[in-house]
């Protein structure tokens, strides 16, 4: 068997793997959660500056950066009245930068 073949039989016998790709898939695969996610990037960014940047309320953004955070997918910072959205899982956020770049065209910075 060759070592591809190895290492994709290995990562499909670790369940817990796998489990935590669905969750994150899952998480993101709504379209004003996978904007939310294209607009902070490797970024920290405010709430108010994600609003803007994505055209809709800031109730609407914050039920979906509250789903996110739930997930585990973003975390956040409070800064005086302000509050600043990061993507907490580095794997999550090459999956991010990965789609930014299929289908943004935005490339990823080295």
């Amino acid at each position: 068997m060759n070592r591809d073949i190895q290492d994709i039989f290995a990562l499909i016998e670790r369940k817990d793997h796998i489990d935590q790709a669905a969750h994150a898939m899952k998480a993101i695969a709504h379209p004003l959660r996978l904007q939310i996610l294209c607009v902070l990037g490797d970024q920290q960014v405010s709430v108010q500056e994600i609003v803007e940047a994505v055209g809709t309320s800031q109730s609407n953004v914050s039920q979906h950066l509250a789903i996110l955070r739930e997930k585990g997918i973003l975390r956040s910072r409070k800064d005086a009245n302000r509050v600043f959205y990061r993507v907490s899982d580095r794997r999550t956020l090459q999956l991010i930068l990965m789609m930014r770049e299929v289908f943004c065209g935005i490339p990823v910075r080295t």
